[in-house]
């Protein structure tokens, strides 16, 4: 299960603090530090959905996007043993290990359930 809710295109991750007994909340994906936090789960979501707003209107009058800019391009490190495994397995597959990967990335992110598997949280 992924700690995360969405509200007008934006996406922030969530986390509890027993501590402090406040749920906590932080925008992904967005150029800068946006929180926002709640006592209770209605709290959060008015809390997630004032910052948004805000932060969307502080861009505006900044003229500036608030999303965070990808470049398509970003580095990988896995073991040799793996490095060799999906090498081969590209080249049975006739493409190349960039192609290969891209494939692998965009099954994977239409198929969002494996990651709660992969990442044992099921």
């Amino acid at each position: 299960m992924i700690n995360s809710l969405s509200y007008d295109g934006f996406t922030a991750n969530i986390q509890f603090s027993p501590a402090d007994e406040v749920f906590f909340g932080k925008l992904i994906g967005v150029n800068d530090l946006v929180t926002f936090e709640g006592t209770s789960v209605e709290e959060l979501k008015q809390g997630m959905k004032d910052a948004v707003d805000d932060y969307i209107e502080t861009c505006k009058a900044l003229g500036k996007l608030p999303d965070k800019s990808y470049k398509g391009v970003f580095n990988v490190r896995v073991s040799s043993e793996l490095h060799k495994k999906i090498a081969l397995l590209a080249s049975q597959y006739d493409v190349t290990l960039n192609d290969f990967v891209k494939s692998v990335l965009q099954y994977a992110s239409a198929h969002q359930e494996l990651g709660d598997e992969v990442f044992g949280l099921r």
